[in-house]
């Protein structure tokens, strides 16, 4: 069975992928998430261990978080959710009570250990998560709103170059929207532009 897996740098072993729940589409960037940029093999475990290391869990708050986290874009199935807390029932990590049809999850002491040694890359993915989130909300904000802080921000500008900056603007958030790690990349293009505008 190993064949059939991957392992990723955080110690899980996980399929490749399936079954991660984008609610995508609305203004970004075509309706194309690009999954694999968000979360690495693995990710999704390290990620439920943290949120029940916080507080005991069902797994319908896993799902509940992560929505709430990235704005409503990414919400986990629950055929991926609950295999991944199975799982971590059975390597020891969780414990579980029944709460009525439901089970309320309790991290164990080796399930403390395996997070503390992954405390960076948990914090790591659930803050990428958080900022995907914020952008998110902004690109879902309506367009009359953008362009009346725009309008606000920059009434002095010449109209040609009001319209200029506001594409600028809209292209750099599609671009992040469909690609989160490429916020360094759009820095450093504005950054080279502004040094441009400088000597012009």
């Amino acid at each position: 069975m190993a064949d059939q897996q991957n392992c990723g740098s955080n110690g899980f072993c996980g399929g490749r992928g399936r079954g991660l729940g984008w609610r995508g589409g609305r203004g970004m960037a075509g309706g194309e998430m690009r999954v694999g940029r968000m979360l690495a093999q693995g990710d999704l475990k390290l990620i439920a261990l943290a949120l029940i290391g916080e507080q005991p869990r069902h797994g319908y708050d896993i799902i509940k978080v992560l929505e709430e986290k990235t704005a409503g874009w990414y919400a986990p199935s629950p055929g991926v959710v609950y295999p991944t807390l199975t799982f971590l029932e059975e390597v020891g990590f969780l414990t579980s009570q029944p709460e009525g049809a439901k089970k309320l999850y309790v991290i164990t002491p080796e399930g403390s250990a395996h997070l503390a040694d992954n405390r960076a890359i948990a914090d790591a993915v659930l803050d990428r998560l958080a900022a995907f989130g914020a952008r998110a909300s902004m690109m879902r904000q309506p367009e009359s709103d953008v362009t009346d802080r725009a309008n606000d921000a920059n009434s002095e500008l010449p109209p040609l170059l009001h319209a200029a900056l506001i594409n600028l603007r809209d292209v750099a958030g599609k671009r992040l929207a469909a690609n989160p790690d490429a916020e360094a990349e759009l820095v450093a293009i504005l950054a080279r532009a502004a040094g441009e505008l400088r000597k012009a």
